[in-house]
């Protein structure tokens, strides 16, 4: 019998490449001091092969779900915290220095920096909607940005770029990965802060990350594309809000 994964024909005539599902049950158990997902009694690994060890039961569990919700086919794009958790071991766990790099040119030029020129409804809502998490990262995180209008990206004090390298790196890889994944979602190291800290939940973070898309939306509408994208992204704030509530 061939191990390669069985394809299907998709409505359209299209092949359907996810494999089918293998397994009948799904478990949660205990690693020593780590939670594994357990797959007709076999324990996952990542893509790279080394275990997935987790750091909490909640997080096993939920990864568990993901695992339990596929049907015919397995749909590694829909188990948003799975890929999280692959993230985490195979590169957080390594590449530290080079995630928290990353974070810090988000804060260089982030989202919620840039004000716009107007019309004064949208700059309002920006106002009301990003001075109130720019503030909390200075006055609590010590990553105090200065705010520009239009797109030309302010110098922000080195003391404030330092402040977000430096609380990444002290961060353990399953916090880092959620943190990373989040600052790109939302294009704001500011935002992705607020969220890793729990100021906010990532579902409020993505509506604060596209008010500026939410505007332009309410005046000249939004094609189906765009939504779907919208939603694709809201299901990863929601699914990122589960991870954080997760670990420790």
């Amino acid at each position: 019998m061939s191990d390669k994964p069985e394809y299907a024909r998709g409505v359209k005539g299209e092949i359907d490449q996810r494999p089918k599902r293998f397994y009948s049950d799904v478990s949660v158990m205990r690693d020593g001091d780590a939670w594994r997902v357990a797959l007709d009694g076999k324990a996952l690994r990542t893509p790279n092969g080394h275990p997935l060890a987790l750091p909490t039961e909640a997080l096993a569990k939920v990864i568990a779900d993901e695992w339990r919700a596929q049907v015919e086919r397995i749909d590694l794009q829909s188990m948003f915290n799975t890929r999280l958790a692959h993230t985490a071991i195979d590169r957080a766990a390594r590449a530290a220095e080079e995630l928290a790099a990353e974070a810090t040119r988000y804060a260089e030029t982030d989202l919620v920096c840039h004000l716009a020129a107007g019309p004064a409804s949208l700059r309002a809502m920006q106002e009301i909607g990003w001075a109130p998490a720019r503030n909390r990262a200075g006055d609590e995180m010590g990553v105090r940005l200065s705010a520009v209008e239009g797109i030309i990206p302010a110098r922000q004090p080195k003391e404030s770029l330092e402040a977000m390298r430096r609380h990444a790196e002290a961060l353990d890889a399953f916090r880092l990965a959620g943190l990373s994944h989040g600052i790109a979602l939302f294009g704001s190291a500011v935002l992705g802060l607020g969220v890793e800290r729990g100021w906010m939940s990532a579902a409020e973070a993505y509506e604060l990350s596209r008010i500026d898309e939410a505007y332009q939306a309410s005046k000249w509408g939004e094609d189906a594309e765009a939504m779907r994208r919208t939603e694709r992204a809201r299901a990863e704030a929601r699914a990122l809000d589960l991870w954080f509530r997760a670990l420790p």
